[in-house]
């Protein structure tokens, strides 16, 4: 039988077109006073965790809104008690490099056990939760299907509903706002870059989301999601007040985030993201790519809210291992509108032309391309010059997912 889900309320001519635009543009709202879950929590201690040995799953993205960590916090609270840290991908201040595993180790601050959900298991184990009434979340989510922290989440919720214990996620903004774009995985592509037929750029929140996957796809755990205060979807990460803190290394700035949606795709090519240099996810590229040609191809397009230029920089550490050291021809995507801007449309029609253009060089990781995309139609409709037909049928599947997602969504 399913527990009860509560919710608890507490100057490059590119650079030039941007600024253009920006001035034409109406002024920008006045920030939000936002406050994410772990300040409600502290102000209103839910009656489940009152006196309640915690195991708080947490990185360096696990702050108030005054930039203070979730650790201290409740470490510092006489009303519970944490006993035990666990680490996802990146590790628990967030420095690992993407797809190095991690191992356990020891908070310096508090002398509590970091068990890491991001090395030998994906999961906390019975062993890991000894001692521990209550689990509880706090990470910065990007907004994008291919990042393993709802993941890391959705398989202790798992544990927790074996295991009996509440599970509380402390909300947190999408800093890329509500807005869906892009397929829905495929279940037969599932991994631990995409567990759940969601769509690619979901626009939900990770409360949201632990409400989908406890109910939809069946986990079944005692869900507590407290609320994020004065987060509004259509707002963007830098209209909240809320300072950044990088979620994984190569996510720097919100520019990256907002982009990774689309370009995160080129990490199953042997093109170059951009990762271990100045602009990760902001810019692609290759020592053979021809990047003038491809950048007047990719104008001619006239896509929303986006510009392209010709950029050379040089991949290092910590990178994907594509290029390091090497000068790499690039194209870099600058936004010039991101309301109208479509990261998963863009950066599909920018890998479709350079496929066209490189066709003897341009090479698929077939299986990390098919994961990423949660399908192997993208490889395939790139290969059989049918992009726009893809295209038609995943607006298809966002609209759907839209309906679908609609019942568990906490903010207006």
């Amino acid at each position: 039988m399913r527990k009860p889900i509560q919710i608890w309320k507490p100057l490059t001519a590119a650079a030039l077109l941007y600024a253009a635009g920006c001035a034409a543009a109406p002024p920008a709202p006045a920030p939000l006073d936002v406050r994410p879950g772990i300040d409600a929590l502290m102000r209103d201690l839910p009656a489940p965790l009152d006196g309640a040995r915690v195991g708080l799953i947490t990185n360096q993205t696990g702050v108030d809104a005054a930039g203070r960590s979730t650790i201290d916090r409740l470490a510092e609270d006489a009303r519970v008690e944490l006993v035990a840290l666990y680490s996802p991908e990146h590790g628990i201040r967030g420095t690992a490099a993407p797809g190095e595993l991690v191992d356990h180790s020891v908070d310096e601050r508090t002398g509590l056990s970091v068990h890491s959900l991001y090395g030998e298991t994906r999961r906390p184990t019975p062993e890991m939760l000894e001692g521990v009434d209550a689990l509880v979340f706090d990470i910065q989510d990007v907004g994008a299907r291919p990042y393993t922290y709802v993941y890391t989440m959705a398989l202790a919720m798992e544990e927790a509903a074996e295991q009996a214990l509440p599970f509380f996620v402390l909300d947190r903004p999408n800093p890329i706002t509500g807005t869906v774009e892009g397929g829905i995985l495929d279940p037969d592509f599932a991994t631990f870059v995409g567990l759940y037929p969601i769509a690619m750029r979901h626009g939900m929140t990770a409360g949201e989301l632990a409400r989908m996957f406890n109910e939809e796809f069946g986990i079944g755990a005692e869900l507590h999601v407290v609320r994020a205060e004065g987060w509004q979807r259509d707002r963007w990460w830098d209209e909240t007040g809320l300072p950044w803190v990088a979620p994984s290394p190569n996510l720097p700035r919100l520019e990256a985030a907002v982009h990774y949606p689309g370009t995160v795709l080129f990490e199953g090519t042997n093109l170059s993201a951009g990762r271990g240099s100045s602009h990760p996810f902001e810019q692609i590229g290759a020592p053979w790519l021809e990047a003038d040609a491809l950048v007047r191809q990719m104008e001619r397009l006239s896509l929303p809210g986006v510009v392209f230029e010709t950029v050379s920089f040089t991949p290092a550490d910590p990178g994907d291992g594509k290029f390091d050291g090497e000068r790499v021809e690039g194209v870099r995507l600058v936004i010039t509108d991101r309301e109208q801007y479509r990261p998963v449309e863009t950066s599909v029609r920018l890998i479709a032309a350079a496929h066209d253009m490189h066709r003897d060089r341009i090479e698929w990781h077939v299986s990390h391309l098919d994961r990423l995309a949660g399908t192997d139609d993208l490889r395939l409709a790139i290969e059989a010059g049918e992009v726009d037909d893809l295209l038609t049928r995943w607006e298809v599947e966002a609209a759907e997912f839209e309906r679908r997602r609609s019942r568990f969504l906490l903010y207006e």
